[in-house]
């Protein structure tokens, strides 16, 4: 169950959620399964005006997600957009300030999300499930490092560095991607 401010709301498998910052917060798990989140927090930058989102709980079910192609990106990658940021209009929820984007792939065997990279924005790729191998590289010069990547495996890309990955021939690879805006002096 979720504690969120004065409210207390239950929490599904696949469920994931916006808590906006200055909101008091906690989990809880009432039951004898197991349950596993993760959680990711982001310092909002000095002077970033925040608006908090028309509802109190922003909360949908990756289940609920359809799977799509993104442009530019080959079809061998289908993605589940999750959350954007407040101006967002193609991912299912729109409300993060920091973050830009968070999405899970799914990997047909032998596909790829091209190498590319992201000029002002770090990412995080955990694998979820299969292997293949992870490329890391130094930006828009072309040198891409591979390593192999299996389910559980995390990786961190710094902006402008060449981020993709390379699925296994033999079944399908999933990763979960975060990716959000390099803070820069002045903005």
């Amino acid at each position: 169950a979720l504690q969120y401010g004065r409210e207390e709301a239950p929490v599904r498998k696949h469920d994931f959620l916006y808590l906006p910052s200055g909101i008091e917060h906690g989990i809880s798990n009432p039951s004898d399964k197991p349950c596993r989140i993760i959680v990711m927090g982001y310092k909002i930058p000095r002077g970033e005006k925040v608006t908090q989102p028309p509802r109190l709980l922003l909360r949908a079910n990756i289940d609920e997600v359809a799977w799509q192609t993104v442009g530019g990106h080959p079809d061998s990658v289908l993605y589940q957009l999750l959350m954007g940021d407040t101006k967002s209009k193609r991912d299912k929820l729109a409300a993060a300030h920091v973050l830009t984007s968070l999405f899970i792939m799914e990997f047909q065997p032998g596909g790829t999300n091209f190498p590319h990279h992201h000029e002002y924005e770090e990412e995080i790729y955990l694998v979820l499930e299969g292997e293949g191998e992870m490329v890391a590289g130094s930006g828009m010069n072309g040198i891409e490092g591979r390593y192999p990547a299996r389910a559980g495996d995390a990786y961190f890309f710094r902006l402008n560095s060449t981020v993709g990955f390379y699925n296994g021939q033999t079944s399908k690879a999933r990763i979960l991607a975060i990716r959000s805006l390099f803070p820069r002096p002045g903005e």
